[in-house]
């Protein structure tokens, strides 16, 4: 199959790619490879996926750009990786935010429409259900209200993404990831962030009392997600969790680290930041009966092979 990916050089969609290629996929992707993080992590991930991939420098909100790339690849399915990420930055660039993920996803859906793809996979997020008070999150509950401007950018482009499929017949599916970790995570995520800093003797900042929960999702596990999402063929539209269904709050994460670590973590208390959730709990039990999504890495392991892999950085 040709498939193109936004964001490949990142940390998702760099697995996604190397796992697609050693099924004998037909791999592109589309990256600006901005400076939202160190650009020697993200040709690290690309040096990391090898010379198979075809990698095109880009924009995803140049038009003309986009429309090239999908001529010359002429893919089959788009999986939509590409976003800038992350709650607090969000509310600090919200109009940043605004063009990269809404404008960027409308460009995308746009060219997939008049190109005749046959499957388009857009990466959402477990931050549009906001604090709601249903727990754990399931994909039919329409009263949620998103806390931030990159959720909100990310439930815009949910909705976008259904007008496409319904006026056009594209087939889509939208993703809700759940805290996604593992080896070459973004350095501002909280897990590499803390290891970092605990190994260093650094004072960790924790906002709150510890008590805030997340559904962590080790990456091997979104990405069987998304693969089994892109052999699913059942639906013109539909959303699905893709979460571990396990939340662990901040305190116990941080307990798990210092384990794996063998080191203590000194603790700055602060208060909790806007935009944060208290909790992000996946239902999963759609995504296992249709997709077959079955995670198999708790939290417990997978810090274990994220610090294996931090570790082996450093050597």
């Amino acid at each position: 199959m040709k498939i193109l990916i936004t964001g490949g050089a990142g940390f998702i969609g760099s697995h996604l790619c190397e796992r697609l290629l050693a099924q004998g996929h037909d791999v592109s992707t589309i990256d600006d490879l901005n400076d939202f993080y160190p650009l020697a992590m993200k040709r690290g991930n690309l040096a990391a996926i090898g010379t198979a991939l075809h990698f095109h420098e880009g924009d995803i909100r140049d038009e003309e750009r986009v429309e090239r790339i999908f001529a010359e690849e002429k893919p089959e399915a788009v999986i939509h990786l590409a976003a800038r990420a992350g709650v607090r930055p969000s509310i600090d660039q919200a109009l940043l935010y605004e063009s990269v993920n809404v404008r960027g996803t409308m460009v995308l859906l746009e060219a997939s429409r008049k190109n005749g793809v046959r499957k388009f996979l857009f990466a959402s997020s477990s931050s549009i259900y906001g604090a709601t008070r249903s727990i754990p999150f399931r994909e039919d509950d329409w009263d949620t209200l998103p806390i931030s401007p990159y959720a909100a950018t990310k439930m815009a482009g949910e909705k976008v993404a259904y007008t496409y499929s319904h006026l056009y017949k594209l087939p889509v599916l939208c993703l809700r990831f759940f805290t996604v970790y593992g080896p070459r995570q973004r350095p501002d995520l909280a897990i590499r962030k803390f290891t970092e800093m605990i190994d260093a003797g650094r004072p960790i900042p924790l906002f709150g009392d510890g008590s805030s929960s997340r559904d962590y999702t080790y990456v091997n596990d979104t990405v069987q997600g998304i693969l089994a999402a892109l052999a699913y063929d059942r639906s013109a539209y539909d959303i699905f969790n893709l979460g571990n269904s396990t939340p662990i709050d901040l305190l116990g994460l941080v307990r798990l680290i210092e384990e794996n670590l063998g080191k203590k973590a000194e603790i700055q208390w602060l208060p909790m930041q806007p935009g944060d959730v208290p909790i992000t709990y996946a239902d999963i039990s759609k995504s296992k009966r249709l997709l077959g999504y079955d995670p198999q890495t708790p939290i417990s392991e997978g810090i274990r092979k994220f610090v294996e892999w931090y570790r082996g950085q450093k050597l």
